[in-house]
């Protein structure tokens, strides 16, 4: 008996062991190849470059990312570090010599070299690690050059394998990301709407109001995706360019969506501070709520030729927000103009949510959006504006002058 109940239990630990990892199979892929990458790379280094396998392991791992887009640029990151740490390396050490004066020089100089070139975040990390990396079993010439080939080694592995790491494109990963927050956008509004309907609570609103913050917070991760989608197709011959861009509008879109829903939220607690919503308005803001989040859903549902019928759920959706302002206005004597003020400005998060689906908002295409964060970037200014403005100071220092 005992023998069969501590087999059941070897059988449950299996199960839910395996459930651990299974339920995991997108981080289980990251890892395993990142494994595979850093032994490739140590075996390569070691067979090309006398003890180079060690660094060109650290490099693989520092770079391998989970698209092959993202580890290029981290690639030639660290390639730019371990050449100028290196360089830095060797110019204090044989300035010094080897004691703590090199290695508090190395540091600092790197850090300032990092700094005028604009490397960004993660090469001006790689430029001090990697001059103190050279420098550690002894710097020479020779030193610095296995160090940099064993880079360049474990860079290109990072490269290689990178490709593996993920089965979606970056194109497929920006729109799983954003179906995920859309969904949760609509279920949102769907829970408000149900909510303004039964009469809700200022506990009930204080939910709804840090849900909505909580999507907000993953804009960042959509609007970078989304900005990888479109750069990936700009570098890369077989990727759908046109798409791309359709996705990278569709990001913005979905941003714009997210704020709206928050406002929402946020104008739906301060009113449950102030007193809770006119009962002639309920069923008007509850009505629109609905058609909104139907609105978000059909749009990560339905076809694109959804617009194609006469009446579409955005257009619902407008159609609701317009008899929720009618109803406001109609009420305008008998309600406080501050729950006017708040219904109104629902009626026009509503109206944004639609024009943002439809993408039909000047908002949206005309106005200039940030590529990329600088910080982001490997360059955060590129050598072509850095040797510019370069010039252009020289050119004024010799005219006051001359």
């Amino acid at each position: 008996m005992r023998a069969s109940y501590s087999g059941v239990n070897s059988r449950l630990m299996i199960k839910r062991i395996s459930k651990l990892f299974s339920d995991r199979k997108y981080w289980v892929r990251l890892i395993a190849i990142a494994g595979l990458s850093g032994g490739v790379a140590w075996f390569l280094g070691d067979l090309l470059i006398q003890d180079g396998g060690v660094v060109a392991a650290i490099v693989s791992t520092l770079s391998i990312r989970i698209s092959l887009h993202k580890s290029l640029r981290e690639g030639f990151g660290q390639i730019v570090g371990t050449a100028i740490g290196a360089g830095i390396a060797l110019l204090t050490v044989s300035l010094f010599s080897f004691g703590f004066l090199a290695i508090a020089t190395t540091i600092i100089l790197c850090a300032v070299v990092a700094r005028a070139l604009h490397l960004g975040e993660v090469a001006s990390v790689n430029v001090p690690v990697t001059a103190l990396i050279v420098i550690g079993p002894g710097i020479s010439q020779n030193t610095a050059v296995h160090r940099l080939g064993s880079t360049l080694i474990g860079a290109a592995v990072a490269i290689f394998f990178s490709y593996f790491s993920v089965s979606n494109t970056p194109i497929d990963r920006a729109r799983m990301q954003i179906r995920s927050v859309s969904e949760k956008a609509a279920a949102l509004l769907a829970q408000m709407s149900e909510g303004v309907a039964a009469g809700y609570s200022q506990k009930d609103a204080g939910k709804w109001l840090a849900q909505a913050r909580l999507l907000v917070e993953e804009v960042p991760a959509i609007r970078a995706q989304s900005v990888e989608a479109r750069s990936h197709a700009r570098w890369f011959p077989t990727a759908e360019k046109d798409v791309a861009e359709e996705m990278y509008i569709e990001g913005i879109a979905t941003e714009h969506t997210l704020v709206q829903v928050r406002t929402i939220a946020r104008t739906l607690f301060d009113s449950s501070v102030e007193g809770g919503i006119a009962d002639s308005a309920k069923k008007q803001i509850a009505v629109a709520l609905s058609a909104a989040s139907y609105a978000i859903s059909a749009h990560v549902d339905l076809p694109d030729d959804i617009n194609d019928f006469s009446s579409s759920p955005t257009d619902d959706a407008r159609e609701a927000g317009s008899a929720l302002a009618e109803t406001l206005i109609e009420d305008g004597k008998d309600v406080d103009q501050d729950q006017i003020v708040r219904g109104l400005s629902i009626v026009a998060n509503i109206g944004i949510i639609a024009d943002s689906l439809d993408q039909n908002s000047p908002a949206l295409k005309d106005v200039i959006t940030p590529d990329e964060p600088a910080k982001s970037k490997v360059l955060e200014v590129s050598p072509l504006e850095q040797t510019a403005t370069l010039w252009n100071r020289i050119v004024k220092s010799i005219r006051k002058y001359f």
